[in-house]
């Protein structure tokens, strides 16, 4: 399946080694994240959690433009040239930094003008805009370490990161504190121990050497009008992702009304926590498709063996997944979220989006070849086309059924699916990857047909569940795909 990639001062680059170690760090991660909002809603007020909450949103959101970009293009280009991810990590916090400034004082002033009583709510606005700067600016000595093969260090830093705020959350739960500024100062805390420990961690294992020019990297590195131009689409594209997913409950919300909406966002958590599972996957491969971009041999293997890691891991998240929400929804949550009482089952739903994970996996080796090609501006134009398909399946399946909660709900959820369809399809189209689909495409018939047979076998007919236990075939593959030493 092609040699290892070998790094001159990192260690040998191994898709199935990464993958796993950046799977179970963010399950762990989103574990603990789901315990601390159990925490925070059972020790804060409605009124202070959903302004904490809003709060961090927003920050996140606002300042996600400061990343620039620049990190995934390291995370690109790093395994190139380790000697050089050192030094470019501090390249990139200055023009960062610089990027920083103006939007710091852009939100002092909307926050100003927009916030009402804000003077009460500075310390939790402060607290988490540099809660907020703190994640993005980890970013890059993360990135660091999983383009120089240290991917498991960086999913330690993760760990660590949720466990400070975890034991900060349960200490102050214990003590009895309801004061949200202190939660805050928590999660807090725990963004600036994942930064220093990434930071700390990089600068021990990566050694800066100053041999070679900055082009060893790639051509784009060699001045910062260049770089932060290569770095462009992919900061434009981080501006819009965050609404990726979020579309279909805007127009469950405008169309059916709130209560549906926070259903439909029930049945999402859920799903978004599986969609850590192909972010891991493609955080991997990026900066081994970044390498071999253009060794066509080279890559096309690494998207064959990336392949073999999708299709064996489906039926484990596919019945994973499902037997798991089965089980917890109606445990977590009330009543009226999983018995149908507002319209339709949290359960049900989450069963439709279930198919739409499974196309989001398969599309996770076409989707990174688009980030590692040649021109980012496509991956760029790849994720608009996107938004614009879902916000228009969404516009005509939602509204064409908002008369009924049920059928609009269940809408919402189709058509997020069809969309990781189109993604799927699309991505696989721009990443010119048709030949190996064609080679492949019993497996990939099979994966989607007999995925979504499953899911309809959980909603309303079991004995079609069975049917799924086939797509097991493929797990040893995918196993062998995963403990395999070459990339």
């Amino acid at each position: 399946m092609g040699e290892p990639v070998t790094l001159k001062t990192g260690r040998e680059l191994n898709m199935g080694r990464d993958s796993s170690w950046l799977i179970g760090a963010d399950i762990v991660a989103v574990f603990l994240a789901l315990v601390g909002q159990v925490v925070l809603t059972r020790a804060l007020i409605t009124e202070d959690y959903g302004i904490f909450i809003i709060a961090l949103d927003v920050f996140a959101t606002a300042f996600l433009v400061i990343d620039l970009g620049l990190p995934t293009i390291l995370t690109r280009d790093g395994a190139n040239s380790v000697n050089k991810i050192w030094p470019a990590i501090w390249r990139i916090y200055r023009i960062q930094v610089i990027c920083m400034l103006p939007f710091v004082a852009l939100a002092i002033i909307g926050v100003v003008i927009t916030v009402d009583g804000w003077q009460d709510l500075t310390p939790l606005l402060a607290i988490c805009g540099l809660v907020a700067l703190a994640h993005i600016f980890s970013y890059a000595p993360r990135s660091g370490l999983r383009a120089a093969g240290f991917a498991w260090i960086e999913a330690w830093t993760k760990v660590i990161e949720r466990l400070i705020s975890m034991t900060g959350y349960l200490t102050l739960y214990f003590l009895g504190s309801t004061s949200v500024e202190l939660y805050a100062l928590a999660f807090l805390l725990g963004a600036i121990i994942g930064l220093l420990s990434a930071l700390i961690f990089a600068r021990l294992v990566l050694r800066s050497v100053d041999d070679n020019g900055w082009s060893d990297l790639g051509e784009c590195w060699i001045d910062n009008k260049t770089l932060i131009l290569e770095s462009l689409p992919f900061a434009i594209t981080l501006g819009i992702l965050p609404y990726v997913i979020r579309i279909e409950k805007f127009i469950v919300a405008g169309s059916i009304g709130v209560e549906a909406a926070a259903l439909f966002h029930v049945a999402q958590i859920a799903w978004l926590a599986g969609l850590v599972v192909p972010q891991a996957m493609r955080a991997a491969l990026l900066p081994i498709l970044g390498q071999r971009r253009n060794n066509k041999e080279k890559f096309a293997a690494s998207i064959e063996k990336s392949l073999d890691l999708c299709f064996g891991l489906l039926p484990v998240g596919l019945f994973g997944g499902a037997l798991l929400i089965q089980f917890l929804l109606p445990i977590a949550f009330p009543t009226q979220y999983t018995d149908g009482s507002l319209g339709a089952s949290a359960t049900d739903l989450f069963m439709i989006l279930l198919v739409g994970w499974c196309l989001t996996l398969l599309a996770t080796p076409s989707y990174t070849a688009l980030q590692a090609g040649e021109n980012p501006w496509k991956f760029t134009i790849f994720i608009a086309v996107i938004v614009i398909f879902a916000t228009t399946i969404g516009f005509l399946l939602i509204s064409s059924m908002a008369n009924s909660t049920a059928k609009g709900l269940h809408a919402a959820a189709i058509a997020s699916t069809l969309s990781s369809a189109f993604l799927l399809i699309c991505s696989i189209h721009l990443a010119k990857l048709w030949d190996i689909v064609k080679q492949r495409a019993a497996e990939f018939i099979s994966c989607i047909v007999l995925a979504s047979i499953t899911c309809f076998g959980f909603i309303s007919n079991p004995a079609l569940i069975f049917s799924g236990l086939i797509l097991f075939l493929f797990t040893p593959r995918g196993w062998k795909a995963l403990i395999s030493t070459e990339s």
